[in-house]
């Protein structure tokens, strides 16, 4: 009996390592594909715009999914695989660092939801601008950042405002 839940154990580690190595690859994959058509771009035309690769990219086939949902999926993938392998290393630490932690996560919380609202609130009011300009074009939709003029609120008015 003892020997089958040791051997489980061992596959499940297996498991969760080869799934982690995987998701390691495709991230290192997608970020030195990015960097190298950054790269090219920047020495045929000067212009620099970091991410454009990640957001313009449809891999495998034009419609399919963009480079940066993959990236995002490896790396949630990746993050629950290293929990998994070092959950037993984190049972060790003493309850004051892990205090610390934990305060230090739930701050990472907040960011991520307030960014989450605050992100869908805007390309909700995007989307909004344009059907009320009777237009619908969501792969089109952009904040101008960091262009200080074009900016939230502003931006969202002019955009509401100017057929008036």
């Amino acid at each position: 009996m003892k020997l089958t839940i040791e051997k489980d154990e061992f596959l499940s580690r297996r498991f969760y390592l080869v799934i982690f190595y995987l998701c390691a690859f495709v991230m290192a994959a997608i970020t030195f594909y990015s960097l190298y058509v950054s790269l090219y771009e920047y020495l045929n035309t000067g212009k620099v715009i970091i991410g454009e690769v990640l957001v313009n990219t449809e891999f495998p086939v034009k419609g399919l999914a963009k480079l940066v949902t993959y990236l995002m999926i490896v790396s949630v993938v990746a993050w629950y695989c290293v929990t998994k392998l070092g959950e037993d290393r984190v049972k060790n630490i003493p309850k004051s660092i892990r205090s610390i932690l934990q305060l230090i996560v739930l701050a990472i919380l907040i960011i991520s939801i307030y960014e989450f609202i605050y992100n869908f609130i805007i390309w909700s009011a995007l989307i909004t601008a344009d059907l009320v300009n009777g237009e619908l074009r969501l792969d089109d939709l952009f904040m101008p950042y960091p262009n200080p003029i074009l900016r939230g609120t502003w931006y969202l008015l002019q955009r509401c405002l100017w057929p008036l």
